[in-house]
């Protein structure tokens, strides 16, 4: 049997090396329309930083790896230009046709840069591939500029926000929607804000950006622009092969990560998964979340019989040190989402005092009808990972406000208080309910 995967970054070499482990006699070819496979993309900014030498550091694996060590074919500068289900054939823009008998469609997405009028400028950037990033970075040691505006608050706009501000340029941050880092939270924003501002870069939501100009983005005068303004599903050549899609525009799955094609599956950020909290379809394209899927694809696609439950949307980003992690939903999403929310912000010291602790914020948000814990955040220099990850498996699991009040989690000076701030804020949470 032949199994065929478009996309070669996170989720479709998963799924390339799931379906190996699963059958080894399968014949699998992967076909990336890019030059690069394998590389962190969540690495680009600390690229563009210099954190991170080279490009080439962000590589994990290289087509001759695959092929050497899997036994899989990798195919670069193969770009899909359809797919024909009925003769089970992928066409490449070429004209060659790639038979397959299962296929994983993995196409991924694409940056989002909202119809703004003047984005194709020499001096504009996005920053979704280790190409873009090559090519910011060369313009800044070439050009060397000195003011920058990053259209979009999300997490990418804001790493690179942060990236830039340290190659030494003053930096303003443009957003369309009222909130920062896709979280519709006044206070979460405005930690954000003062976080950004300590540091010398602006951020102005509410500002909706038609058209780049060649010295100006929005009377902000600047010589760099880099559109951060969220991403689309990379969908369109399964719909024309007569995939089903979702509302969010992303191909619609099963718990197998089957379309609604016979033997034809979808993985990454070109795929809806459901959320654990709604029980719905969702669209949150996340490295994580590429990764898992594509490996559920490939089993299934192998002839496994695998399941992905679903998400609850756990995230995290570094703003100059400090941590912004967000699970679930806020109160006003939480609402939203058809739920009858209650939250719970504190403040408190990740660690002792006397072991110079710093101060971390944790929000809860529970369903006040059921108790039910439905979202979280976390604020903070130190813990804001392993806090975020602790409401996540606990929405993972449906826990009551209740039952997380008496988590028994771990307590030493050098790591946590013994009351921990995320047991002081289910507390505050059980007054609010």
């Amino acid at each position: 049997m032949a199994l065929v995967v478009i996309g070669g970054v996170a989720a479709g070499l998963s799924a390339a090396a799931r379906a190996r482990r699963i059958d080894p006699r399968l014949e699998i070819v992967v076909l990336e329309k890019g030059p690069v496979i394998s590389y962190g993309a969540c690495g680009l900014p600390y690229f563009v930083e210099g954190r991170v030498n080279e490009a080439t550091d962000l590589v994990v694996y290289t087509p001759e790896y695959f092929r050497r060590e899997r036994k899989i074919e990798v195919r670069t500068g193969a770009r899909a230009a359809a797919i024909a289900h009925p003769r089970r054939e992928v066409v490449l823009e070429t004209g060659e046709r790639v038979r397959y008998e299962r296929l994983v469609i993995a196409t991924g997405a694409r940056c989002d840069t909202g119809g703004i009028a003047g984005s194709a400028q020499p001096h504009v950037f996005t920053l979704h591939t280790l190409d873009d990033a090559e090519r910011l970075r060369r313009f800044i040691a070439e050009k060397r500029p000195r003011r920058a505006v990053v259209v979009g608050a999300g997490y990418i706009g804001v790493e690179a926000a942060d990236a830039l501000r340290r190659r030494g340029m003053r930096v303003t941050v443009l957003e369309r929607s009222a909130h920062a880092l896709l979280r519709d939270d006044a206070e979460f924003t405005a930690a954000v804000r003062r976080t950004l501002e300590q540091h010398g870069v602006e951020l102005c939501c509410g500002v909706n950006v038609t058209t780049v100009e060649a010295d100006r983005v929005a009377d902000v005068s600047c010589d760099l622009v880099v559109l951060a303004c969220g991403f689309r599903p990379n969908a369109v050549l399964a719909a024309e092969a007569g995939v089903e899609l979702g509302r969010s525009g992303a191909i619609r799955t099963d718990e197998r990560m089957q379309s609604n094609l016979s033997g034809v599956y979808a993985a990454g950020d070109c795929a809806e998964v459901t959320h654990l909290v709604t029980g719905r379809p969702t669209y949150i394209p996340l490295g994580t979340t590429a990764n898992k899927t594509g490996r559920v694809a490939g089993a299934n696609a192998a002839g496994g019989r695998e399941r992905f439950p679903g998400i609850v949307g756990t995230a995290i980003v570094g703003v100059f040190g400090v941590g912004f992690a967000t699970t679930g939903f806020s109160v006003a999403q939480a609402r939203a989402e058809g739920f009858s929310p209650v939250g719970a912000r504190i403040e408190a010291l990740a660690r002792p005092r006397y072991f110079q602790g710093t101060k971390t914020t944790v929000e809860l948000v529970a369903d006040r009808a059921t108790g039910r814990l439905i979202g979280g955040s976390v604020i903070g220099e130190e813990g804001a990972a392993g806090r975020i990850d602790v409401i996540a498996a606990a929405l993972h699991s449906r826990m009551r406000v209740e039952d997380f009040e008496q988590l028994d989690l771990a307590y030493s000076p050098p790591f946590a208080p013994v009351w921990d701030p995320l047991l002081i804020a289910a507390q505050q949470l059980r007054k609010e309910i």
